[in-house]
């Protein structure tokens, strides 16, 4: 078992100490998933540090997903810690960027020391630097101003069925008291708000990244195909995002006659149906979308092409958002349908 030592004269306390130690334990394999961790008795005995400290900690680990208690047996490392396991593994497989990698960390490392930094301060900044980012990963927040929350669930949405992580939609009038009910978190947002998000996150300890909306190329060349005085429907939850598609579509096709509506607006979606040569939705839409299409089937002299549009999150900015992402615990998996594109659905 790795020998756990807390340093008494650190600046930093015992419990951060600790969770920053079992952390990087078990992000670099020597705690692989089952491991069984030390009991609170025998921590203790160890640290020198109370068994109710320890209990804490191993709370937060537990709440991070990381570990899991079994009754009657012990607390263990969890599966879901698999994925951080398995990057450290893969970083040992390929032995090139293993020793590129390796060398940064010395660099680094030579860096601080000529600063006038010692051993253990380096280590105790690299630790509280991870706990930092394992704690912001652990609470993702989708953050956009209340007047584009429909957008902001399209985001949340695809990001919570693409990277399997629980996300919060939080409007970005909300996110001061939100952030402050919290330790720290991860804020996503588009780069159109940037600015606004990071004056409240950055004070307050929350990394932000943001993200690039797709380009919407296949949807593009579709508009571009149709014929000349077509009716093009666009449905969507978001208000915001009709008002830049209809002046996008306007822009590239003036001979087109473009009627929009929000999905919860039944009324309106109904005379789109009726009229449209063309409905393009995005996939929070799309359900309802198609139940109302069948629904009015029989009163219609054509039926509309219904096609749900590509997801609101382009790929590249999905696949950098998963690697910023990293330590949280089941953010890796694509869905299936995910990310491919136009998806063309006749109704007819």
């Amino acid at each position: 078992m790795m020998r756990i030592s807390i340093q008494p004269e650190s600046g930093i306390p015992g419990s951060v100490q600790l969770f920053n130690l079992l952390c990087f334990a078990i992000a670099c394999g020597q705690f692989p998933p089952g491991y069984r961790l030390p009991s609170t008795r025998q921590l203790a005995m160890q640290t020198g540090l109370h068994r109710n400290t320890i209990h804490k900690v191993y709370h937060q680990l537990e709440a991070m997903g990381l570990v899991e208690t079994r009754a009657g047996s012990g607390i263990y490392v969890s599966r879901s810690a698999r994925q951080v396991v398995n990057y450290s593994r893969g970083l040992g497989e390929n032995l090139d960027r293993s020793r590129q990698v390796l060398e940064q960390v010395r660099q680094g490392i030579d860096q601080l020391l000529q600063q006038g930094f010692s051993l253990e301060q380096v280590r105790d900044l690299l630790l509280a630097e991870i706990d930092w980012r394992l704690r912001c990963s652990a609470q993702v927040l989708v953050c956009v101003p209340n007047r584009d929350l429909g957008t902001g669930q399209l985001m949340a949405q695809q990001i919570q069925q693409t990277l399997g992580i629980r996300v919060q939609l939080v409007p970005l009038e909300d996110l001061a008291t939100v952030l402050d009910q919290i330790q720290s978190g991860t804020v996503v947002t588009l780069h159109y708000f940037l600015s606004a998000v990071e004056a409240i996150a950055q004070p307050r300890g929350a990394r932000v990244l943001t993200v690039e909306v797709s380009d919407y190329a296949r949807e593009i060349a579709l508009i571009r195909q149709l014929p000349s005085y077509a009716c093009l429907g666009l449905v969507s939850i978001s208000t915001a995002l009709l008002e830049v598609a209809e002046v996008i579509v306007y822009s590239l096709r003036g001979d087109l006659l473009v009627l929009t509506a929000v999905i919860s607006d039944t009324e309106r979606v109904g005379s789109l149906i009726r009229r449209a040569h063309t409905l393009i939705c995005d996939e929070a839409s799309y359900p309802t979308l198609r139940v109302l299409v069948r629904q009015a089937r029989a009163d219609l002299i054509r039926t509309p092409n219904l096609v749900c549009a590509t997801p609101h999150i382009g790929e590249a900015a999905m696949a950098e958002l998963r690697r910023e992402l990293g330590g949280i615990p089941g953010a890796g998996g694509d869905r299936e349908a995910g990310g491919s594109g136009l998806q063309s659905k006749e109704t007819h």
